[in-house]
């Protein structure tokens, strides 16, 4: 494991492999479920991340009544003989949440520090990480018991006894304390439960506590029309939209008005009796009251006092308006999902037909949108805004929707749905357990998935007559999700036959949309609205009506038996499997998009996707250089979602690219990465990082060059990023004879700004002409690349020429790409032919670009130029030993040479002279080789190449190795070059030209061209990742077992 990862605790356990138990110890940290057994001489290792784990339940069976099993997509693990199994289930539940939340948001583990320290007295040490998990899991359920806003911590609880005076009695309960509020809930279910804020409190002493259960939530009389202009004039709904539309003459009075002023008097007599407001009592007759109805005029205020929003409401004045003015004018993707479905939003109902309600609606769902931007906008959001606006103010209308997104639907409302299709899971056990005789022919017809997503997602309101509705929006306030299950099994199971004969699922559809239809509010005072989402045609005979009311009583009674925290058990096993199952369409998904743009097999592909995919969610929670939320964008295409920075692209490229040797490896991976990121934003998605490695792997000779010589071709990094001097503008501060125009060599490593402050000089390509142009000509570069990756018939012509400066670095990168293969000898010389012949093609074609050199220059101003780039003349220049010697170090590529040697080759570069002879007739030069065996024998030569030109001893092309580099030191024609003339600007070569060459070498055109196993490269990163070395026998989630 890396230092980075956190064990968060450890349990004495056995782990079956096959039929053998073998006794040992898991070990459960942030990220990974780990075994380790060593018994009688062997060893037992077993890791498995929590990200891949698609099952874990607690199985008992006649041999073994508690036992744990873990699955994950490719195998199943059992562990069992726990000391305390609940303990370590829970904590286990725990960890895979937090892995699926991470695959959902993209969110690591964060410690929580603010946690107290450990008494001295403690009995048993645990760690800080298993007491911030335990402290966090009760905080959720005392957050989901008493609907508490999302940052609220439990500090505390013990057991009491709670006065109550409307029945003179003390009630046996639990006292729940945290920062802002004290909650008491009673041992008997539904007897009494209290929410006293602590911003309420006026009182208090050792054995009281007094609050003001009287506190009122409406101001405004119920007919006035008001706006509130604030200081920042924007406009916003002080009304319920409801009242403004509604106005109730005197004289009109009839049985339903009577059935609804009797409502209003009984919960008024309520509130007298159990106080009213946020610290009233909640006993079973509120619950009851609720399943009567909630009268019109309170139900916005009990929506809020139920669902907690008031809490949220009251602790953020003026937060709604801030918010409000923020998003005014903003446009993005969110605004234009609203702006289409505004008039989608309960258009039969009056109050949306008007720019009032219509504006408000906006104003509510893109205030939202900008709250939460990872949510947005969902469809069926403005349904359920458009039914709050109803009966609430706007800004209490904001925090109702808070409310649902946030805590009482979790994950309902985001891109792929997770919530509900998790609650669909749900549905479908429940379903199977309580209506069994439907269940299989459900299965059969494919309805469940059908209704409960529609059900779910606008909690009934797109289904059943408006009236009806909200009296399920009562009770799913006031209960929760329970009541929506219930709600949805009695509906079920009240067309039981019906469904059993139904042949298709248009069938099956047909009769629940005909029943839900039918479903109707006697008590409603409501003007008929129309339901438009009637499948209901008028040929065919009316269903009978069902009774909301009735409904509801049915589904109590039938289904009552369902309670919150079996829904949370269930919803933990539906979410691993719905996530994980996501994430696999979404992998074949981008695998079925990509395999026809690669050559890589529909296998490598999926295991490349899984790495690349484990890097992105490895670094959210072991550190990286850029935001893990910047590189994740569930809003863009499965391709680019996930994207990788240099950090984690450079250790992808050192375990699966083919050329990645030695310490040269990260200026390689440096260069590809430039290539790959087209758009410029230093992040690669995995459509680039796999077009990358298949030219590198699965390319043919031609494509594989062509993308080593665009590596080198691509201009520099704009001035305006961090990059050192030129190691040529290094050497010459000392000697102030430095001229603007010519093109450097300039150093990758961005330690040190000035080659001179540590005595280091660094080695890379810097063009000045290029500095001020080169961000727009990388741009151009790159376009011209991408058009042609998609066009079939590709122009090498095309490709720009590399000039001197490149060349050289294309040469140290391919002496770098061999020296760990067994060829090595043969590729080095091979090299070295290539690199002189490419050297006199430059040379020659300068002829047919550039005026004839003058007499005092010869066609071989190449060589000097480099030779002058890289020496100076030990009487004109002092040059440091020590400062040599790290201008050497920085050109190591990974040939490994003896101390011994470095200090020879130190010692006789240091000495070296350049002497220029006098001129001679003979230009022609022809290239041939060193043997063998001299350069094996000469302790002073690395194992690279000596050139020689011409016939004569005298005119021969000497190839010395200086910084473990080929340079060319040649017998020269004419006087030594000036040093701002180093490199020759005019020489350059082609892709044709730099392929024909390499195509002379048999050695090299079997190295490009030999296959590469891509399945091995991936099977060893993997196991790299895992256990921090390649071993090639074991899978990563096997068990692997060795002898001790």
């Amino acid at each position: 494991m890396p230092e980075e990862e956190k064990l968060v605790n450890y349990y004495s356990c056995s782990y079956w492999k096959g039929k053998v138990p073998r006794q040992g110890w898991v070990y459960l940290s942030i990220n990974h479920l780990c075994f380790y057994s060593f018994l009688m001489g062997r060893e037992a290792k077993l890791v498995i991340r929590w990200v891949d784990i698609t099952q874990l339940e607690k199985n008992a069976t006649l041999l073994f009544p508690d036992m744990i099993k873990v699955s994950t997509r490719s195998s199943e693990h059992f562990f069992s003989v726990f000391l305390n199994i609940s303990e370590t289930f829970k904590l286990m539940e725990q960890l895979a949440n937090i892995a699926m939340r991470q695959l959902l948001d993209n969110e690591g583990f964060e410690q929580d520090r603010s946690l107290p320290k450990l008494k001295k007295k403690s009995p048993k040490k645990v760690s800080a990480l298993k007491r911030d998990l335990d402290a966090r899991a009760k905080s959720e359920r005392y957050r989901a018991l008493f609907r508490l806003p999302k940052d609220e911590k439990l500090d505390g609880h013990t057991d009491c006894t709670l006065w109550t005076p409307f029945n003179k009695m003390h009630i046996l309960g639990q006292m729940f304390v945290s920062t802002n509020y004290i909650c008491f809930t009673s041992k008997e279910e539904n007897l009494c439960s209290l929410i006293i804020p602590l911003r309420e409190v006026f009182t208090r002493s050792s054995s009281l506590i007094s609050a003001s259960p009287h506190k009122s939530l409406s101001s405004e009389s119920e007919g006035e029309r008001q706006f509130n202009l604030n200081d920042n004039g924007i406009p916003t709904a002080t009304q319920a939209l409801m009242t403004m539309y509604r106005r109730r003459s005197p004289e009109e009075f009839n049985p339903k008005l009577a059935k609804e002023f009797l409502k209003e008097q009984a919960w008024k007599i309520h509130f007298a009796e159990y106080g009213q407001g946020v610290c009233m009592y909640r006993t079973e007759k509120t619950r009851d009251l609720v399943l009567k109805g909630i009268p019109e005029s309170m139900r916005g205020e009990l929506w809020l006092l139920f669902s907690g929003a008031i809490n949220e409401m009251a602790t953020h004045p003026g937060y709604y308006e801030d918010l409000v003015e923020k998003s005014m004018g903003k446009y993005n993707l969110a605004t234009e999902e609203i702006e289409r479905d505004l008039h989608r939003s309960l258009p039969e109902h009056p109050a949306f037909q008007n720019e009032m309600g219509i504006a408000a609606l906006r104003r509510v769902l893109t205030a939202y949108a900008f709250r939460n931007p990872n949510i947005g906008y969902c469809q069926a959001m403005n349904i359920v805004t458009s039914v709050l606006l109803l009966y609430a103010k706007e800004e209490e209308a904001f925090w109702l929707l808070v409310a649902l997104c946030e805590r009482m639907l979790p994950d309902y409302y985001n891109t792929r749905v997770v919530g509900a299709l998790v609650d669909q899971g749900v549905f479908e056990e429940l379903a199977r357990d309580y209506i069994p005789q439907l269940y299989d022919c459900m299965q059969d017809l494919g309805v469940i998935s059908t209704i409960s997503l529609s059900w779910f997602l606008t909690l009934f309101l797109s289904v059943m007559p408006f009236e009806s509705a909200v009296v399920v929006v009562d009770c799913f306030f006031c209960e929760g999700i329970k009541v929506i299950f219930q709600l949805a099994l009695a509906v079920l199971e009240a067309n039981v036959d019906k469904l059993l004969n139904c042949k298709d699922d248009g069938e099956a559809m047909t009769v629940l949309g005909r029943y839900l239809d039918s479903v109707t509010n006697k008590d409603s005072t409501l003007p008929p609205i129309p339901h438009l989402h009637s499948l209901l045609s008028d040929d065919v005979e009316p269903y009978p009506e069902v009774d909301i009311f009735r409904l509801i009583r049915s589904s109590y009674e039938k289904f009552g038996s369902i309670r919150a925290d079996l829904i949370e058990q269930m919803r933990f096993k539906q979410r691993l499997k719905v996530i994980q199952t996501l994430e696999d369409t979404t992998k074949r998904n981008v695998v079925r998009t990509i395999v026809t743009e690669t050559s890589f097999t529909i296998d490598e592909l999926e295991e490349l996707y899984a790495l690349f995919k484990a890097e992105h969610l490895t670094s959210c929670y072991w550190g990286g250089t850029s935001n893990a939320t910047e590189r994740h964008d569930p809003s863009l295409p499965y391709l680019e979602q996930y994207r990788i920075d240099f950090e984690q692209f450079k250790g992808m490229f050192a375990l699966l690219f083919p050329w990645a040797c030695g310490t040269h490896s990260d200026v390689l991976a440096a260069r590809l990465f430039r290539l790959l990121d087209e758009n410029g934003d230093l992040l690669i998605n995995f459509r680039e990082f796999v077009s990358g490695l298949s030219a590198a792997c699965h390319g043919d000779l031609t494509e594989k060059l062509k993308l080593l010589y665009k590596m080198h071709v691509l201009p520099d990094p704009s001035p305006e990023q961090e990059e050192p001097d030129s190691a040529f503008e290094a050497t010459q501060y000392f000697f102030e004879d430095i001229t603007p125009d010519c093109t450097h060599v300039v150093g990758l490593d961005s330690r040190n700004k000035h080659g001179v402050d540590d005595g280091f000089v660094t080695v890379s390509l810097k063009t000045d002409k290029v500095g001020k142009k080169s961000s727009q000509e990388n741009r151009n570069y790159l376009k011209m690349w991408s058009q042609e990756n998609k066009s079939k018939a590709k122009n090498t012509k095309d490709l720009p020429k590399l000039n001197q400066g490149q060349f050289i670095e294309l040469c140290k990168t391919m002496y770098n790409m061999f020296s760990e293969d067994p060829n090595e000898q043969d590729l080095y010389h091979a090299t070295a032919a290539v690199t002189s012949l490419l050297l006199e093609i430059g040379e020659v074609g300068k002829l047919f670009s550039t005026q004839p050199p003058s007499d005092t220059e010869s066609s071989n101003s190449c060589s000097k130029a480099i030779q002058g780039q890289l020496f100076q003349k030990k009487e004109q220049h002092q040059y440091p030993l020590e400062q040599h010697k790290a201008f050497r170090d920085s050109l190591v590529a990974g040939e490994e040479e003896a101390a011994g040697t470095d200090s020879a080759l130190g010692m006789q570069m240091e000495d070296i002279k350049l002497e220029d002879s006098s001129p001679r007739d003979n230009g022609a030069c022809s290239s041939m080789l060193i043997s063998d065996d001299d350069t094996k024998d000469d302790s002073s030569m690395s194992s690279y190449s000596v050139l020689s030109a011409g016939s004569h001893e005298e005119e021969k092309l000497h190839c010395e190795d200086i910084g473990e580099d080929t340079v060319l030191v040649r017998s020269g024609h004419a006087p030594a070059l000036r040093r701002s003339t180093s490199i020759d600007r005019d020489w350059a070569i082609t892709f044709e030209q730099f392929l024909a060459s390499l195509l002379t070498e048999p050695a090299l055109v079997r190295y490009f061209d030999k296959p590469v196993s891509m399945m091995a490269r991936i099977t060893n990163a993997k196991n790299i990742r895992m256990r921090g070395k390649p071993i090639t026998s074991a899978s990563d989630y096997e068990i692997s077992t060795m002898s001790g």
